[in-house]
């Protein structure tokens, strides 16, 4: 029987560079080392230093958590935490997604980690998701991207749906050639099998729309139509791997009837308009 191995450094740094592009010589120029080096390491014939692995891993822009990995299959311990948001340690970044999510309101805002898992929201996000019928979504842990995309969930009330359907999954898309995470590769085989107009023949094009400078998601409530455009914000140069895989995703309105309707909704606390 066959035992299975890890791969080692040399065979993850080769994958990691040609993920990136990157041939021997461009990625030796870059950290200023010989390529005869690089070579000689990829090969598994010298064994980089500590601080060699975390050179290559700067340049080629490895995340946090595969760094790791990468130290580990070198043979040293992983130099990057992983701790709980509700670590004592991260209180002030805690404090900060805390700060961030409630002065966003009336306007939706939510915290996601590198799977797009919710991790939290404020009350402008609660209030929408009473839109969605099938409560297997809303239980934890709650994907995002499959609560917006799935025909039990936002789905149905998205009025420009295909628009924003490809707009989520090119940034999934990006994310799966950048990461070379499964986990979300599954999730965008996952959603790309959901029903939506396009698949038959009717995909709408909204020439508006394309004339605007960002995809806005366009939801309705009621008798009203939401237009919101989203902003993604991340925290600069992190040492934590939650902290480098978290990420805020904040809504404003992109016309002035959604900022009064979502106004209206923060002031009587309902989600229906």
């Amino acid at each position: 029987m066959n035992k299975h191995h890890a791969p080692s450094f040399g065979t993850l740094l080769r994958d990691w560079r040609q993920l990136r592009r990157f041939s021997q010589l461009d990625l030796a120029l870059e950290a200023e080392i010989s390529q005869k080096h690089l070579s000689f390491v990829e090969s598994g014939r010298s064994r980089p230093s500590r601080e060699m692995v975390l050179l290559l891993a700067e340049h080629l822009t490895v995340p946090l958590r595969e760094r790791n990995a990468l130290l580990l299959a070198a043979g040293y311990a992983p130099v990057y935490p992983e701790r709980s948001l509700e670590d004592p340690s991260l209180n002030a970044a805690r404090g900060a997604i805390d700060l961030i999510l409630k002065g966003h309101e009336p306007y939706p805002a939510l915290a996601v980690d590198r799977h797009w898992t919710l991790l939290a929201a404020n009350g402008a996000v609660t209030r929408l998701l009473g839109l969605v019928a099938d409560a297997a979504l809303l239980q934890p842990p709650v994907n995002v991207l499959r609560l917006s995309l799935h025909p039990g969930g936002l789905a149905p009330f998205i009025v420009n749906l295909d628009e924003w359907r490809g707009h989520l999954l090119a940034r999934l898309r990006q994310q799966v050639r950048a990461t070379s995470d499964g986990t979300l590769g599954a999730l965008l085989e996952e959603l790309s099998t959901y029903p939506h107009p396009g698949k038959a023949g009717q995909e709408r094009h909204d020439p508006d729309a394309e004339a605007g400078i960002v995809v806005p998601m366009q939801l309705r409530l009621g008798e009203t139509v939401l237009s919101l455009i989203s902003t993604t914000t991340v925290f600069g140069t992190p040492v934590d791997v939650t902290l480098s895989e978290l990420a805020l995703e904040t809504f404003f309105p992109a016309d002035t009837a959604t900022a009064e309707v979502l106004r209206a909704l923060a002031a009587s606390g309902s989600g229906t308009a």
